[in-house]
């Protein structure tokens, strides 16, 4: 089927298709319908979403695989609906096939197998990103085996929830990586009584300095996890339905698993773009310019990108809904007429680990001891112990921060954070330090805010910063 309204002329309304429809495409879809009804111009705006899903919170499913979120709905920002009523033709369950940009069309297959050619004048490729699934967890077919799964998407998070339903009578599992989703799948796994046991090739959350790191894995296991650092898979048993029985390490040891939740990260779905010769980075991200333009009418964001580091300039692989939703306005502006750029990214991110008596939150921003020694920059860098409250209060816990400043100029570089209630949070108070550019002594002279209940009167950063200082 070929869709009969196509590429327009400068005085009659543009076509623009979104391949896409989660956190950049429909913020980059809805920032154009904006803008163009703010500039007088008219938009025929067609979004195309392979799944049955829109505008949900993919960072809120191991809380609705818990329980703390009661139903999927309650992830889902804007409904198909909602979508459709402010002027989106979104099409889900719709997987774009083919990109010609000579002919500046997009071929598209329904659930129903039906297929359609969509003429368009502006091209937004927001296809997120796929989850990494090893070799062993398929079967020969290439299907996953039974009681394998990732946690992407809502359609996992179903699965999830299937899985761990009292009558599977699932008793162990196995976490396979150590990055944010296999910490929180753990305190999920955890707090639905499930043996659990993390197994990730290096130590968990790499990206930290490893004292923190150390400080995680060991509330980890006291909270019970069996930890498994420097572990690699060599493979899964099966039972006679073909159902997981068992995790085989590369050591020999075999871990007894009735579910085994893949957690080893994602990697850009770009494969439309990379058949018609868009460049790729490193990572195979799409690499747009500031404004999110690859090519004459042809753009993208969100998790199929690679972006800009602040600090450095290099470019990275950040897949973050922060970034996309940010990514995703930019470009959905600049299709209406706008001039606006994409700041860069400071690799900020948080997490917690609440279960059985530990209470873990852990946070980064900015540039790590390695990674400043990787871009060649002169660092100090200094691990702080201090309170997240008054001392005399019953809110204190601990909190531990690591600061990085440039030796030269002193600029703060980064902060990671790993403390008890209230700690994580922190880490946005030197984000935005190290987005203004200021230095571990501005930061320490900050006038930040004081009460007994949530800081001693010098705010754990400040003391972190404080001290560095002193030793610059």
């Amino acid at each position: 089927m070929h869709d009969t309204s196509g590429p327009s002329s400068d005085n009659a309304t543009r076509r623009v298709v979104v391949v896409g429809g989660d956190a950049a495409g429909m913020s980059a879809a809805h920032a154009a319908l904006r803008g163009a009804h703010a500039r007088g111009h008219a938009l025929d705006l067609v979004v195309l979403e392979r799944t049955g899903h829109t505008s949900y919170s993919a960072c809120g499913i191991p809380y609705w695989i818990s329980g703390d979120v009661a139903a999927a709905d309650d992830l889902v920002a804007r409904t198909y609906q909602q979508h459709r009523d402010l002027g989106v033709d979104l099409r889900l369950g719709t997987r774009a096939t083919a990109v010609d940009l000579d002919r500046r069309t997009v071929t598209a297959i329904d659930d129903t197998e039906t297929s359609t050619m969509l003429e368009f004048d502006e091209l937004v490729f927001a296809t997120g990103a796929a989850p990494i699934v090893p070799d062993w967890a398929r079967t020969d077919t290439g299907a996953l085996i039974s009681g394998v799964h990732p946690v992407k998407n809502l359609d996992d998070g179903a699965v999830w929830l299937d899985l761990l339903a009292p009558h599977r009578n699932v008793r162990d599992a196995v976490i396979v990586g150590g990055g944010y989703i296999g910490v929180e799948m753990a305190e999920t796994l955890l707090r639905r009584d499930v043996r659990t046991t993390l197994l990730t090739h290096g130590t968990v959350l790499g990206n930290l300095e490893p004292v923190l790191s150390d400080r995680v894995a060991a509330g980890l296991r006291a909270a019970g996890i069996d930890l498994r650092s420097h572990t690699e898979v060599a493979g899964v048993q099966v039972d006679s339905t073909g159902r997981v029985r068992a995790v085989t390490t590369a050591t020999g040891d075999e871990l007894p698993a009735d579910a085994v939740v893949l957690a080893v990260g994602v990697r850009p779905a770009t494969e439309l773009g990379a058949a018609v010769g868009l460049p790729l980075g490193s990572d195979g991200g799409y690499l747009p310019d500031p404004t999110g333009r690859l090519a004459p009418g042809v753009w993208a964001a969100g998790d199929c990108c690679e972006c800009r580091h602040r600090i450095t300039g290099a470019v990275l692989f950040a897949p973050l809904g922060t970034h996309a939703n940010k990514q995703g306005r930019v470009v959905g502006d600049n299709i209406a007429g706008g001039r606006a750029e994409f700041a860069g990214v400071l690799g900020s991110s948080i997490t917690r680990f609440v279960a059985d008596g530990v209470h873990l939150e852990i946070s980064r921003t900015g540039l790590s001891t390695a990674e400043a020694a990787a871009a060649g920059i002169d660092y100090a860098d200094l691990l702080t112990e201090s309170d997240t409250a008054s001392g005399y209060m019953p809110e204190a816990d601990p909190i531990a921060v690591q600061v990085v400043a440039g030796t030269a100029d002193r600029r703060l570089l980064g902060m990671q954070i790993v403390g008890g209630r209230g700690a994580g949070k922190r880490i946005d108070t030197a984000a935005a330090a190290i987005w203004g550019g200021l230095t571990v002594d501005d930061l320490a002279a900050m006038d930040l805010a004081y009460s007994p209940p949530f800081a001693t009167v010098w705010d754990a950063v400040q003391i972190a910063a404080r001290r560095l200082a002193d030793r610059l």
